[in-house]
């Protein structure tokens, strides 16, 4: 037997009004503690660039709010003695906990890519990645280092932000993320390039990765 018209719309008002007063579920954060992630993954989609995070071991791709990045007590070490390791500390004295830029299967091996920008989308397929800012207990530092291990410092925190690096489309960078205290650190970041097709300036809304350096 169908029920009347004017209990079905009661009975969808009530439903209606149960949902509207449920809290909002929450998202479920992933949290990583080793493996090759992509901890800054620019994509160009429906006109916009895009920032998220990519699980290059498993081909999964988050959003920077679904995932929660942990820098074990492994990552911790003596900074290196040679004074061109000055903005990480004092030389041979200073701890510093360092996700390297080669790869540690026990720690993240963190990566920046622009891999997803087909050739030809922006002028000279170059890109530029802002670190906006950094908020935590100390002091984030991005740097690679060359064969005879000095080093070239991307982005410091420590003298000031925003810095900038450069990228090329189809790039895939890796670089040693070295932060210098334990705690929480949330980093912001946007990206900017130029179309080719157009001369407009296109850039992502800001990304704020979570990091846990563990004491």
């Amino acid at each position: 037997m169908r029920k009347p018209i004017r209990l079905l719309l009661a009975t969808g008002a009530v439903t209606a009004a149960l949902l509207a007063a449920a809290p909002p579920a929450q998202a479920t954060v992933v949290t990583f503690s080793s493996g090759h992630l992509d901890l800054v993954d620019i994509a160009y989609e429906a006109g916009e660039l895009e920032l998220g995070i990519h699980d290059e071991d498993n081909d999964v791709e988050y959003a920077t709010d679904q995932v929660k990045i942990v820098v074990k007590r492994q990552a911790k070490v003596t900074v290196p003695s040679d004074p061109a390791f000055g903005f990480l500390g004092t030389p041979g004295v200073s701890k510093v906990w360092i996700l390297p830029e080669i790869q540690n299967t026990d720690l993240i091996w963190p990566g920046i890519a622009a891999e997803e920008i087909e050739p030809g989308t922006f002028t000279a397929d170059a890109l530029t990645l802002g670190v906006q800012s950094v908020s935590g207990p100390g002091q984030l530092a991005i740097y690679t280092e060359n064969a005879v291990g000095q080093p070239t410092v991307l982005a410091d925190s420590g003298d000031g932000l925003p810095d900038t690096i450069a990228l090329t489309a189809g790039d895939h960078l890796h670089a040693n993320w070295a932060f210098d205290r334990a705690g929480t650190y949330c980093i912001t970041f946007r990206a900017t390039g130029t179309l080719a097709a157009t001369g407009q300036q296109v850039t992502s809304e800001p990304a704020t990765l979570h990091v846990v350096v563990r004491a």
